[in-house]
């Protein structure tokens, strides 16, 4: 192979399973935060809300993919979205991670384990959630945190439902990002940081704007599971101007 084809060869695969049939948000923002050389590779769910019984309905989907994820060859297998993992619970979500390792010898991990073990990392224990999601679903989340040792001191939500947010513009959905998360650090000045979960829209650009405004870290899924993949990795790669996270690798 000559060089300039090895230096098109993908260095690190990170299998990513998302809920969702149609995915665009998420390689958009994921070329602009990972380091040449790394390839995303989706396999796609169906999921149909965000209830338990829909991510239980999409589960034996989820294992052809963890096969076909093995035969390429990937790095690490995530099972993506922060919903999935909270209808779950924390108790049933690393049982299926432990699984996944034993049948395919892959790291596996999930959006949430990476936001937690992202935090953890930063010395985080209080934070603000900004979310599209209603009521319950947030409570959720909060729960499955508060397993992990990290409180939730506030949340500013929309309450969107699933098929809400499949369907709402970019624009819409990077302002949101800013206005939620705004608005969840200025009620609680206690919170060492802020997590705003999902991957149906663009918040990459709100960890530079509200991290210089609060000087706090924002936590989203793709920067927590790109973080979490490079420390897991045998190369390391320096992410510079993408928040504090992604800086401490």
């Amino acid at each position: 192979m000559g060089n300039g084809m090895r230096e098109l060869e993908p260095w690190y695969q990170l299998g990513y399973i998302t809920p969702h049939t149609f995915v665009d948000t998420v390689p958009y923002q994921f070329y602009r935060l990972a380091p040449q050389g790394m390839m995303l590779v989706t396999a796609n769910l169906d999921l149909a809300d965000y209830a338990l019984e829909a991510v239980e309905r999409e589960l034996p989907l989820f294992w052809r993919h963890v096969a076909t994820l093995a035969k390429r060859k990937v790095n690490r297998i995530v099972l993506a979205g922060v919903p999935v993992t909270a209808a779950l619970g924390r108790e049933r979500v690393r049982a299926l991670l432990d699984e996944v390792r034993d049948r395919v010898s892959i790291p596996a991990d999930t959006d949430l384990e990476a936001i937690i073990a992202a935090m953890h990392h930063l010395g985080i224990e209080r934070i603000a959630i900004g979310s599209r999601w209603y009521e319950s679903l947030n409570t959720a989340v909060g729960d499955y945190l508060g397993l992990a040792g990290i409180e939730v001191v506030t949340r500013r939500a929309s309450a969107r439902s699933l098929a809400e947010n499949e369907i709402h513009s970019h624009a819409d959905g990077m302002r949101l990002a800013v206005e939620l998360g705004r608005q969840a650090l200025r009620a609680s000045p206690g919170a060492q940081g802020l997590l705003l979960p999902g991957g149906l829209w663009i918040a990459i650009h709100a960890v530079r704007l509200l991290e210089a405004e609060f000087d706090k870290p924002v936590f989203l899924n793709l920067n927590s599971t790109l973080w979490a993949a490079l420390r897991g990795s045998e190369r390391r790669a320096e992410i510079e101007g993408w928040g504090k996270l992604l800086a401490s690798l």
